[in-house]
């Protein structure tokens, strides 16, 4: 009787019971993550490679670059790799990600912070094929670095580094165009 039951609950509310997500480069993303929802989702391709499947996740959704950088309170950056990359190089890409989208002076100010993120990625040796990185912002913490689940290095003060981090994609100069429009949900 209680099989019977549960059989009937599931036909009648199999959303209630499955887990939704986007599907990017063969990567599920969840919609919800943490009490966060997802945004938008996205390939990063490097020439013809694909580098990693992004996901960007906030409290509520938003369409405009400015409004999500500018949002106050939790966010969160899902990367999921899809080719090994040097720690190196996946730092230095951020970084000049960073600078097409600031002043010089801006850079002058975040480089401590920046030099604190390229450490945390230097720890890693690789982003390898399959690895998930995720950029937190905290308010009470700052920004941190989860490599597959572990929290790596110190928390990186300032929401204006984060919001430095968000510009790398969502910039007036992104890194990729295509990208930048997936992660505010548009449709391609």
């Amino acid at each position: 009787m209680v099989f019977r039951a549960l059989v009937a609950l599931l036909v009648a509310f199999p959303a209630a019971f499955s887990a939704s997500s986007a599907e990017v480069a063969g990567v599920a993303l969840a919609d919800t993550d943490e009490q966060l929802v997802l945004n938008g989702a996205g390939v990063r391709k490097r020439a013809i490679f694909q580098v990693y499947a992004m996901g960007l996740y906030l409290p509520q959704k938003k369409a405009a670059a400015a409004d999500v950088i500018g949002t106050a309170g939790r966010k969160r950056i899902v990367i999921h790799m899809l080719r090994d990359v040097g720690a190196d190089q996946f730092s230095d890409a951020l970084m000049d990600g960073m600078k097409d989208n600031h002043s010089e002076a801006e850079m002058k100010a975040l480089e401590p912070r920046a030099k604190q993120l390229a450490a945390v990625m230097a720890e890693m040796k690789e982003a390898k094929k399959g690895m998930r990185i995720t950029l937190d912002w905290l308010s009470a913490a700052g920004t941190t670095v989860t490599v597959d689940g572990r929290v790596t290095g110190l928390p990186i003060q300032g929401e204006d580094f984060y919001r430095a981090l968000l510009r790398i994609w969502l910039g007036d100069k992104p890194v990729q165009d295509d990208l930048k429009k997936a992660l505010l949900g548009e449709k391609s």
